[in-house]
């Protein structure tokens, strides 16, 4: 059966401030306060302009005899027609949200999709490890294939007038025999050229030309230093360097001005390829005490194959008595 109003709570207004609950047919004795209203979701919502019929609450009935009843009959009959008029437009409300069976049609709602869940991802490992190249405390020797400690207070030049790996301490000076740029301290490496194989035969060779180079002439003849008159031998012997057996020479040489300085040649076999001898280079200016000859060991004890963050085996250790 169709109703043409909903059952639902409707404002008393006999009573305001209060609803009463109508059952689709007649007034009910259930009331409850205004303000403590809340829609009942399983209530259709009555339209705006439309509500109960105009049937007289129970405390609005009056009695239809005595003077004045023909008055209220009439009345009572025009409101009854008025009730049919809008039973009849909500009766056609309702059956327009029908499907074809007849039956109400579902009210649609929307619901909203679950907010995804968000699950922290791992940072993702990378394929490659970092470039040790971009670290400033590491000189990469990418050609043979090892790596140098960088000592605090020293730096990685860009570029070097031989273009080999190079580090040395930052600040240049004059150097005393009047050619400029020359650094307190510099560390270089270098791929043996002569062919020659043996570790000892190579830094004996090799001393000679890494004594003249620092502390000789420059590469435009000018003597630096006042040029090298004597030098003497600090250390010869074999050491173990990256794993490999190698051999280094150690000078001190003596300048005609200036403090002079320490020369060291260290020479062993590439980590790489067909394993040709590496050479590296050391050049301490003397009588400076930011460069004790100490750190010339623990450089080279520093020396790693690339890719290797250890070598076992007493890296640099001396293997003679």
């Amino acid at each position: 059966m169709s109703y043409a109003t909903p059952p639902g709570w409707y404002p008393d207004e006999g009573a305001p401030g209060t609803e009463r609950w109508w059952d689709g047919t007649a007034w009910t004795a259930h009331t409850r306060p205004l303000a403590a209203a809340h829609p009942d979701p399983r209530q259709p919502q009555t339209p705006s302009g439309f509500g109960p019929p105009s049937v007289p609450l129970p405390h609005q009935r009056v009695a239809q005899d005595g003077p004045g009843a023909g008055s209220r009959t009439k009345a009572v009959a025009i409101a009854l027609c008025g009730v049919l008029v809008l039973g009849a437009a909500v009766t056609g409300a309702v059956l327009l949200g029908r499907d074809d069976s007849g039956t109400p049609a579902a009210p649609t709602t929307t619901t909203s999709a679950p907010a995804p869940v968000t699950t922290p991802t791992a940072t993702a490992t990378p394929s490659a490890e970092a470039d040790p190249d971009d670290d400033p405390t590491v000189l990469v020797d990418q050609l043979n294939g090892i790596t140098l400690p960088v000592p605090d207070g020293w730096e990685k030049p860009g570029s070097t007038l031989n273009d080999v790996p190079t580090i040395r301490t930052k600040d240049s000076y004059d150097c005393p025999g009047g050619s400029s740029f020359c650094y307190h301290g510099t560390v270089s490496t270098r791929t043996a050229q002569s062919g020659e194989s043996d570790p000892k035969a190579l830094a004996e060779a090799d001393i000679v030309t890494a004594a003249d180079n620092a502390y000789e002439e420059d590469t435009v003849g000018r003597r630096i230093h006042g040029g090298i008159t004597s030098h003497k031998v600090l250390k010869a012997q074999e050491v173990t360097v990256a794993g490999r057996t190698g051999y280094l020479v150690r000078w001190r040489v003596t300048t005609g001005k200036g403090p002079g300085g320490v020369v060291q040649s260290l020479a062993f076999p590439s980590t790489v390829g067909s394993e040709t001898p590496v050479i590296v280079r050391f050049a301490f200016d003397a009588d400076v005490a930011e460069l004790p000859l100490s750190l010339m060991d623990t450089i080279m004890r520093g020396i790693r194959p690339l890719g290797d963050s250890g070598t076992s085996g007493g890296v640099g250790a001396s293997i003679g008595p």
